[in-house]
């Protein structure tokens, strides 16, 4: 028999909480897909659970691949052309698959910069590299966090229809 990717990310992972990640029979929820990875994003925010930038988030998946359950990829139509960020991304999408964890493209940079907004930011003149998002070392609270479960499904089924790296839109807030 042929196992499905999830199983076999379950089973290389050293956190025991992401077993619980998908449930079968979820019900689907009144809130698209794209507000659901904005309730992960805020509410891993808010936790401190968040690696955001590309070096960065190399960095943490370098030292610590098991920590990571979600890396976002966020890119506009001005970025597309940037090739030094391209390669980036398709090390980091390697890394994800090779390391079965979920992965996701958004666009929509001033909405993520909207969402991610931290109000004590000293410089808020100083822009941050929102081109890579790690949800990262997460509370038990975060794993069994219904919208979390939901991007994980959301993942898995999109890689079943050859999907590798699906694609959302970041609504304007």
């Amino acid at each position: 028999t042929r196992l499905n990717p999830l199983t076999v990310h379950i089973s290389k992972r050293s956190n025991p909480g992401l077993r619980d990640l998908i449930k079968e029979g979820d019900g689907a929820s009144s809130h698209t897909i794209s507000q659901t990875l904005e309730h992960v994003l805020v509410t891993a925010h808010h936790q401190n659970c968040l690696t955001v930038g590309v070096y960065e988030s190399a960095k943490f998946l370098n030292e610590d691949p098991d920590g990571a359950v979600l890396c976002v990829l966020a890119l506009d139509e001005e970025d597309e052309d940037d090739a030094a960020l391209q390669i980036h991304f398709k090390l980091l999408q390697a890394f994800c698959y090779d390391n079965y964890l979920d992965i996701l493209r958004v666009t929509g940079m001033r909405q993520l910069a909207q969402l991610l907004e931290d109000t004590n930011t000293s410089n808020r003149n100083e822009s941050r590299d929102l081109h890579c998002i790690l949800v990262t070392n997460p509370s038990e609270q975060i794993l069994q966090c219904q919208a979390l479960q939901q991007l994980a499904k959301f993942c898995e089924e999109s890689r079943h229809r050859y999907e590798w790296l699906p694609h959302l839109e970041l609504q304007d807030r």
